[in-house]
């Protein structure tokens, strides 16, 4: 009798392993062990793990029989907030699209803070790919350029990543091969500047602050965001003066007058802040993309009309606006630069219509004010440059008035 046991164990333990080779084979490998760690949860959960699930309780326990699904839905956005993915969307067919890209965050080297050399005579040779960032297939007119970096990509495929959706396909096709251009989805993404000890921080930040990733924040929201961060970092109240620089902020941040500003832009604008506060410039520089410097070069020798390499400190101050042109509804037939980088020259067609030029508006006092040379010219404004990579139309770093 011991012996039929014994066959009878032996053949379900060989049932069982069959399948679990089968459940291994179809991809289904996750929901044992998901069901293993949660029959274990309670003698080998780690203390941090404890916290959590206490803290995700007591939301609970606060909010009523919603808010499962509200934690679910918090918890991916942290998810992807980690990861740099954004705001994923939602409303394509995901059985008939690509696989989205797996982001890898920067990392510091040691040499990042020494001074870099940009020259501003040698001009850089903009070259773009010649094949689809995504499906590495080469035909031609139909590929859309990025206008911050070399990448290229049909609209197809962007379509099928779920980064190309129906209202904002007309707009890309319009602008992609214009002197407006279109960031790709790498360069719109400030947040995907960040190296992980960075993101690390700005998350730590973000959930002392109690900010849900995803969710729209209204003024009351963003001036109280900017006091708690205040108070945590110099232990006292933010001052009346900088609260009003904060709300000048949430205006350039919320151009269409909406009364709220996107998750998005508030990530960029802060992950931009972030990069300021704990990169030196000479690091920002190295950010910067060849397309970029270029139009920084133009920018310079447009302000520089003597060509004696120097530029009145006014006139550098005024090109910190000059990098958000993202006028999109006015600017789209004409084919003007949605973050136009730099002072608009005399032959553009925003020149023509406004009938004069920057150097005309500005006042001629190079004499009377500090100069400036290319290399300052460049740390001053690289922050900003970096800035007005994203497509929005917000401003996601206010310049001085």
């Amino acid at each position: 009798m011991g012996v039929l046991m014994s066959r009878r164990q032996t053949v379900e333990r060989v049932q069982k392993v069959s399948l679990a080779v089968s459940a291994f084979k179809d991809g289904l490998r996750e929901q044992p062990s998901t069901r293993r760690r949660a029959e274990a949860g309670t003698t080998r959960r780690g203390t941090l793990e404890q916290e959590v699930q206490e803290g995700e309780e007591e939301e609970e326990s606060s909010a009523g029989p919603s808010q499962p699904e509200e934690s679910s839905a918090s918890k991916a956005a942290w998810e992807r907030l980690r990861d740099g993915r954004g705001v994923e969307p939602e409303e394509f067919e995901r059985a008939n699209r690509f696989t989205p890209p797996a982001f890898i965050r920067p990392k510091r080297e040691l040499h990042d803070d020494e001074p870099l050399d940009i020259s501003l005579e040698q001009r850089e040779q903009i070259l773009n790919d010649e094949m689809c960032e995504i499906c590495e297939v080469w035909t031609a007119e139909s590929l859309f350029p990025c206008r911050i970096c070399h990448r290229v990509y049909h609209d197809g495929c962007l379509r099928r990543m779920g980064y190309l959706q129906k209202d904002s396909t007309v707009e890309v096709t319009e602008t992609a091969h214009t002197e407006t251009g279109w960031s790709c989805y790498y360069c719109d993404n400030l947040n995907l500047l960040l190296t992980e000890e960075e993101m690390y921080s700005l998350m730590e930040t973000l959930r002392n602050c109690k900010i849900i990733p995803g969710a729209c924040l209204t003024l009351d929201d963003f001036l109280h965001y900017k006091h708690q961060v205040h108070k945590q970092q110099f232990e006292r109240t933010m001052p009346e003066a900088q609260e009003e620089q904060a709300a000048l902020q949430f205006n350039a941040l919320d151009p269409d007058k909406k009364g709220h500003i996107e998750w998005q832009d508030f990530l960029s604008h802060e992950s931009i802040q972030l990069l300021q506060k704990l990169r030196p410039q000479n690091a920002l520089l190295r950010l910067l993309t060849p397309k970029e410097r270029e139009r920084a070069r133009a920018a310079f020798l447009a302000l520089d009309q003597d060509n004696d390499g120097f530029i009145a400190e006014g006139e550098c101050r005024q090109a910190r606006h000059t990098w958000f042109r993202k006028h999109q509804k006015e600017m789209l037939s004409c084919n003007v630069s949605i973050s136009h980088v730099g002072p608009i020259s005399e032959g553009s067609p925003a020149s023509s219509r406004n009938g004069k030029s920057p150097e005309k508006i500005l006042p001629a006092t190079k004499q009377e004010e500090t100069s400036i040379d290319w290399p300052v010219f460049l740390r001053e404004n690289v922050a900003y440059i970096l800035a007005a990579r994203p497509n929005s139309a917000a401003l996601h770093l206010q310049p001085p008035a």
